[in-house]
């Protein structure tokens, strides 16, 4: 990484971090659980076998396992928040975007706007067509907001600045009609389905025809760019 590239993504230090705070769990949890058993039985006359089981381990054995356990936890969180998480790198040329699945590269000279939308992070060309929408986290808004800024990229903010031109479609509605109500309807279905990548191939044919689309609430959202 160079002084004019920068990349954005969950730190070590913070999945460090998340392991060490499993393990002071475990470990607590080691002289806690024979008392919450205890607790259990004097309540309810039963516990889970599981937590038995634990409870009967010897002190000795019970520090050292649970303490790993809980650390184990605390790396398996972040790992599944890494994979959630796209990792994008800003230099002078353009932006870089890499999720598990894929790659993709966006020249700076195609890019009118930059801004996080929720959990998005989304760019646009100067028509305010999406050149890519992609996941992130609200925890790492302000780095994308100073990388972005830093190397002179036209920052919009944190919320969707074309928000009030959205439309949530409805099937039958014939809002939009023809092919866009179609692509709209095969995206819905592979939505369902848990196709995301049949997801994705509909959203960008939608995007060649100038239609712009987002999920809210299992719903779908679109807008239609304005014509010069």
């Amino acid at each position: 990484m160079t002084e004019n590239e920068t990349t954005i993504t969950i730190p070590r230090r913070w999945i460090v971090g998340f392991c060490v705070a499993g393990a002071v769990v475990g470990f607590g949890a080691a002289f806690a659980v024979g008392p919450f058993v205890e607790w259990l039985l004097s309540l309810a006359g039963d516990a889970p076998g599981p937590l038995r089981i634990a409870a009967r381990l010897p002190l000795v054995w019970a520090i050292p396992v649970f303490t790993l356990l809980g650390s184990a936890v605390g790396f398996w969180i972040t790992r599944e928040w890494r994979k959630e998480v796209s990792v994008v790198t800003v230099s002078a040329g353009g932006v870089t975007i890499e999720s598990e699945s894929t790659s993709q590269f966006i020249d700076r000279d195609r890019i009118g706007g930059v801004f996080t939308d929720g959990i998005d992070l989304v760019v646009t060309d100067p028509q305010t067509n999406e050149l890519s929408r992609s996941k992130t986290d609200t925890v790492l808004t302000g780095r994308l907001q100073h990388a972005f800024e830093r190397l002179g990229y036209p920052w919009q903010g944190n919320a969707d600045p074309y928000e009030n031109a959205y439309i949530t479609w409805a099937d039958g509605s014939n809002g939009v009609g023809g092919r866009v109500d179609d692509l709209l309807r095969t995206r819905q279905r592979a939505l369902t389905d848990k196709r995301m990548g049949a997801a994705d191939d509909t959203r960008d044919e939608l995007r060649s025809l100038g239609v712009v689309v987002r999920d809210r609430d299992h719903k779908q959202q679109y807008r239609e760019i304005p014509h010069p």
